[in-house]
């Protein structure tokens, strides 16, 4: 696929690294020549510098035959007047943009083909709130991710000493828990990934990745661990975008504090947030933290745009005495150093947005992708068509598909009913089909996989 990323910070040099390992044809766009030839010293891909909105820019970079242009510049309007030459100029089949502003998002009709047509709207702000939110809805978890627009959730957990199925073979979890169906997808144990299987004993420390209906999860995450107390009390470091989000996301069920340097942005926030308690100062101040009670903080989350204040605030507020800190860190190389050790959790904004690129740029009809262990693995959701001469998993039960090694199958949704996936489970033409790889170098078998074709011999 023929694909123009414009814009090489962040977000666009993250998803540039992914996609040139896919056999992509990439082409990078930016204004900043260090930062591109930093970026085509090490990844196999094009670059072009100039202005990413500019008709004769996108014309160097190839948007004549692109199939598709992901405009990721920090500035929201270059992004929508971007994909408007595209289309305008050069007709470019998919166009994708980061939209960041809620004054831009909260207008619907801004974002079609009459005015600015943008296919998929990317903002990270929204996807990382959604994230954090998960996680302080399910305390304990290192990761929760929706698939079917939430029946079901693919749900990451450090297995504890002590918990119910530590120490025996997965296929007792139907005698632990017999009216809740549940499928591990993958446990990482000293960081290597094992298959599981009905044999397979899960040990202390392991990380394990299960996937079941949304109002299973408690009960599944209840084998593995003991159950971390409910969340009630909440403190947000930075109330920029995201923390904004999420203290309107939070403050209904959760008692929130958000602290913020800003004289001018406080006084706003005060204003917008209805229940959240806003406080003017320093979230790595000591005094602060003593006066507003850390020691009884059910999660600490930092949030600011600076990495090294996120993650000497976590820091802090943990050795205070508060039960969990999450940390937001832009550069991969430290959410390695600090996540489990320094931090509970490390979130990582470019591992969010990722998954939603990539839903558009997998073959077939891919409609949900989540990144994982930084890229290393990736959750699927395809949607599965034709007949059993036209497809190659329609009509076939699970045992008789020849999915690619590392590959898992382990759920299906039908309509409203989810159905986890067990060896004699046949796969009919509309179920929505979860898989999990280890591998992702093995996306593109998965994809051939749920492509119709006339027939298949």
């Amino acid at each position: 696929m023929k694909i123009i990323i414009l814009g090489a910070g962040q977000v666009g040099a993250s998803v540039a690294s992914n996609l040139a390992h896919e056999e992509n044809d990439i082409t990078l766009v930016d204004a900043n020549t260090r930062v591109l030839q930093e970026l085509q010293d090490r990844l196999d891909l094009r670059t072009v510098v100039g202005h990413a909105s500019s008709p004769e820019v996108l014309m160097r970079a190839g948007a004549e035959d692109a199939d598709m242009i992901i405009a990721v510049t920090n500035s929201d309007e270059t992004n929508m007047i971007a994909c408007q030459i595209a289309y305008t100029l050069f007709h470019t089949p998919t166009k994708i943009a980061r939209v960041r502003s809620l004054d831009y998002l909260k207008h619907k009709k801004l974002f079609t083909q009459e005015a600015l047509p943008i296919d998929v709207i990317i903002s990270p702000e929204q996807l990382v709130t959604t994230y954090v939110q998960r996680l302080i809805e399910h305390p304990g978890a290192l990761q929760v991710l929706d698939f079917a627009e939430g029946k079901v959730r693919l749900v990451s957990v450090k297995a504890y000493y002590g918990g119910p199925l530590v120490g025996h073979e997965l296929k007792t979890i139907r005698e632990h828990i017999p009216k809740t169906q549940a499928r591990v997808a993958a446990i990482f144990r000293r960081g290597r990934a094992i298959i599981p299987n009905g044999q397979t004993v899960i040990e202390a420390d392991d990380e394990v990745f299960f996937i079941a209906a949304k109002e299973n999860i408690r009960a599944v995450m209840s084998e593995l661990r003991k159950l971390d107390k409910p969340i009630r009390r909440v403190i947000i470091a930075g109330g920029g975008n995201i923390g904004k989000r999420l203290a309107q996301a939070l403050d209904h069920n959760y008692q929130v504090k958000i602290i913020e340097q800003n004289v001018e942005r406080t006084r706003e926030l005060s204003e917008e947030l209805e229940r959240t308690i806003v406080l003017l100062g320093d979230a790595a101040d000591e005094e602060l933290l003593f006066e507003e009670n850390i020691e009884n903080t059910d999660v600490f989350c930092a949030i600011t745009n600076d990495d090294e204040a996120n993650i000497l605030s976590s820091m802090l507020a943990k050795r205070m005495g508060a039960r969990k800190v999450m940390a937001l860190i832009n550069r991969t190389a430290y959410v390695d150093l600090v996540q489990s050790s320094i931090v509970d959790i490390a979130i990582s904004p470019q591992q969010a947005t990722i998954g939603s690129l990539l839903a558009h740029v997998r073959r077939g009809d891919v409609v949900v992708v989540h990144s994982l262990r930084r890229g290393a693995c990736e959750a699927i959701e395809a949607v599965a068509h034709g007949d059993k001469s036209s497809s190659k998993v329609v009509g076939r039960a699970l045992e008789n598909i020849k999915l690619p090694k590392g590959t898992t199958i382990c759920a299906i949704v039908r309509n409203e009913e989810v159905i986890i996936a067990h060896h004699d489970t046949v796969v009919e033409s509309g179920d929505h089909v979860i898989l999990f790889l280890i591998d992702k170098s093995k996306v593109r078998d998965v994809e051939k996989l749920f492509q119709v074709g006339v027939t298949f011999i």
